[in-house]
């Protein structure tokens, strides 16, 4: 693993009214490290991951992603630089289920100027690598959780982003199914050096990181 962030986040604060959600978070992911947040529900670990992954804007405190800042951004600045920076996979799967699953991968692809079959190829492989060859015309409806979710990892790597915000990526899969992504992960951040920032509630799960994170009441506990 390099020692060089990735993503850092010094002093984030976030309030919704006078409700204080994050109290001066301070925090860096490493490239190539595979990072855990846990902590009790309402501790805040989606709106730092939200914060981190400029889905949202923090209070107060500044936010570095593949060293550029970005807590000033406009809204179009950080629409691209996620897309180019930015992997997310979802515990709802987040599929749009009109599209093949190729097209679903690929979906990230489609505001660049990338030729569709170009696109198409980039999806392909990356369904290959999620071993889906065999299923990358067929929609949402026909695929099991475990492909929906393969499928969603594979759309989250398209776009060969620098780190991946899982949150709660195996919440809606049965045990066996959620260590198989697990599983897809580690080698991920093993042969192909994606960093992973993952929020999770399962100590089985967490414990596979490389660091744990833990939150309580807006902060980092350790």
């Amino acid at each position: 693993m390099i020692n060089s962030a990735v993503l850092s986040g010094v002093g984030l604060r976030k309030s919704y009214g006078s409700l204080e959600v994050l109290k001066g978070v301070s925090f860096a992911v490493d490239q190539g490290e595979f990072a855990c947040l846990v902590g009790k529900s309402g501790c805040g670990k989606t709106t730092l991951l939200s914060l981190l992954s400029g889905l949202e804007k923090p209070t107060e405190g500044k936010v570095s992603l593949g060293g550029k800042e970005i807590t000033e951004a406009s809204e179009d600045e950080l629409a691209l630089y996620r897309r180019e920076n930015v992997g997310f996979i979802f515990q709802s799967f987040n599929l749009i289920p009109t599209l093949s699953a190729w097209e679903n991968v690929a979906l990230p692809l489609f505001p660049m100027k990338i030729a569709q079959e170009q696109q198409r190829q980039r999806a392909m492989e990356m369904l290959e690598k999620m071993e889906l060859n065999h299923r990358t015309e067929h929609l949402p409806s026909a695929l099991s959780g475990g492909e929906k979710q393969r499928v969603a990892i594979a759309r989250a790597l398209v776009n060969r982003p620098k780190i991946i915000f899982a949150d709660e990526p195996t919440g809606n899969l049965d045990s066996a199914t959620g260590e198989a992504i697990m599983s897809i992960l580690h080698r991920l951040n093993d042969e192909d050096g994606v960093a992973i920032l993952m929020v999770t509630h399962e100590p089985d799960l967490a414990k596979q990181a490389d660091r744990l994170i833990r939150m309580k009441d807006g902060e980092i506990a350790s």
